[in-house]
């Protein structure tokens, strides 16, 4: 009998083995952990917050509905919604701890606390049975997942019938001279940031990296329908720096 082919994937512009991914993308996040939130404010110049209420705006939380936030990291996506709905719970999961217990600091948990649970866990196996959410969200993550098609079918199992899900990622602007300059800046200034507020260039080289690795929306639209997902659509963000992705368990 021959071996079987060893499957491979990306990490960044690097090609590895599938079982290795999910290790070095745990690297990546457990070392900017405690800088993730400030980082994320001065890459995008704060614009990151606006993309988020925008989210919010188009779910539109409901008081009671129970919400699970994949690649939840610190919270931000579960701390917006519980405030949006009032009431319900917010499950937090993420498949790297440092990055929960950075969540877990934030005066929004204390406040929140009974409201939230938070639970490490992969995207691809996600530890709920069938049919037990209203809305899941995964922001900025499912391009770190080894297998995204099966992380949509995962969020497709866990929602309830009429259950929502949303994805906000970082996408391709349609116009190449605005592209390139999009890459000049990501390439040549996020990495030295990295470096200068982190402490970690290569970590921020790979999250470059992985956004030009990802589908471009169209191409995400069809995975998000393969999954089962109706009436799915998408809307562009920032002229596509990030676009924002929703599908309903019809």
């Amino acid at each position: 009998m021959t071996d079987e082919i060893q499957k491979t994937t990306h990490f960044g512009n690097e090609t590895v083995p599938e079982g290795e991914k999910a290790g070095r993308v745990q690297g990546v996040f457990s070392s900017v952990a405690s800088k993730y939130d400030i980082m994320n404010d001065v890459m995008s110049v704060g614009i990151h917050r606006i993309w988020k209420d925008a989210m919010m705006d188009w779910l539109a939380p409901r008081p009671g509905q129970r919400l699970l936030d994949v690649a939840g990291g610190t919270g931000d996506i579960s701390f917006r919604f519980l405030r949006r709905a009032g009431s319900g719970h917010a499950t937090v999961l993420d498949l790297t701890e440092p990055m929960l217990i950075e969540g877990r600091k934030r005066a929004e948990a204390d406040s929140m606390a009974d409201s939230l649970d938070w639970v490490v866990g992969d995207a691809m196996a996600l530890p709920f049975p069938d049919n037990t959410f209203d809305v899941y969200t995964i922001s900025f993550g499912i391009r770190n997942v080894t297998r995204p098609q099966e992380a949509l079918n995962e969020a497709y199992r866990v929602l309830r019938p009429g259950g929502r899900l949303m994805v906000l990622e970082f996408s391709q602007l349609p116009n190449a001279a605005m592209q390139a300059a999009y890459d000049a800046y990501s390439f040549n200034v996020i990495p030295r940031m990295g470096q200068m507020i982190a402490g970690d260039r290569d970590s921020y080289q790979y999250l470059v990296e992985s956004i030009r690795k990802f589908p471009d929306q169209e191409t995400f639209l069809g995975m998000v329908r393969d999954a089962g997902f109706g009436n799915a659509k998408y809307r562009n963000m920032t002229m596509g720096v990030a676009a924002l992705h929703s599908g309903w368990k019809l």
